[in-house]
């Protein structure tokens, strides 16, 4: 089981300023271990990234929402996010990993907390796609809520998948676009296919997110704002941006910064900036 190292501790203050009601809706907390033990199951260990610092970071860049997505390092035990969304003063919204084995009443719970999605994760270096009997059922006992189901993919799944993402009956969003590698060109066919999927569906999000994850050149992964400029443009009203603090897995750790300052590269229309990074997501996860 690998170590992986912790994010960058010295957040500049980004060139861009966010509107008022910005929401990161991709982050993670880690622990505190000693509090929120990480899954026996889990590919890799994480140095502990708690609230307190999701919340000092998104003060440094000017971030007033928040999205906890339950990361696989703590397996299906969403205590540690909901204790940060309990924490938040409504700032926070979540989206769970969950068993099959879990109780109804698991479910409203886990709703009643703030959390407004299921994930499952398809990527290979974290374990592969999930059974997908166990998908569809966990998706049918959750159909009563306004949820999403959020799909974590290796760029070729957008294709292998195309019909489970088709056929499932609530509003579904791909993290990372897709983590289509950007050196294989806007042409690929999984980035083809993704554009043309959020052109014709109407349920279909996407988070222009994972720029550190697909880009060739490095920081400050510029080369990543054309896909997201695409995917904005195919669907400008189904987007939502985060950062992906604090980074677990990837191989040049970013400043977080950085990331922020892409934002105005693939959006730079001021109206489209507040539609993606603050109505969106208050529509999407229920903000008020």
């Amino acid at each position: 089981m690998k170590s992986i190292p912790p994010p960058d501790p010295n957040t500049r203050t980004p060139t861009f300023k966010a509107p008022i009601g910005t929401c990161d809706t991709h982050c993670h907390v880690f622990g505190p271990g000693h509090i929120f033990p990480y899954a026996a199951t889990r590919k890799y260990t994480p140095p502990d990234a708690p609230k307190e610092n999701l919340r000092k970071l998104h003060d440094v860049l000017g971030i007033d929402r928040a999205v906890i997505v339950q990361a696989s390092c703590h397996g299906t035990d969403n205590r540690a996010m909901l204790d940060a969304i309990a924490a938040s003063g409504g700032r926070y919204r979540g989206v769970c990993n969950v068993a099959e084995e879990f109780v109804d009443e698991y479910f409203d719970e886990l709703h009643e907390g703030g959390v407004r999605g299921v994930r499952f994760n398809f990527v290979r270096h974290l374990g592969g796609a999930p059974d997908m009997d166990k998908m569809w059922r966990i998706i049918e006992r959750v159909q009563h809520l306004p949820w999403h189901v959020e799909l974590h993919f290796d760029a070729k799944d957008l294709l292998e998948y195309e019909d489970v993402i088709d056929a499932i009956p609530l509003p579904v969003v791909i993290d990372h676009m897709g983590r289509v590698p950007v050196a294989d060109g806007i042409n690929q066919a999984p980035f083809q296919s993704l554009l043309a999927k959020l052109r014709a569906s109407d349920d279909l999000w996407v988070k222009v997110s994972g720029a550190e994850r697909i880009s060739t050149l490095g920081p400050p992964f510029v080369d990543a704002a054309p896909f997201g400029a695409l995917c904005i443009e195919a669907a400008p009203d189904r987007c939502i941006w985060g950062t992906d603090w604090p980074h677990p897995n990837v191989r040049i750790m970013p400043n977080d910064a950085d990331l922020v300052d892409i934002i105005p590269l693939m959006m730079p229309d001021p109206d489209v900036q507040r539609k993606v990074l603050v109505d969106n997501p208050a529509r999407l996860f229920g903000f008020c």
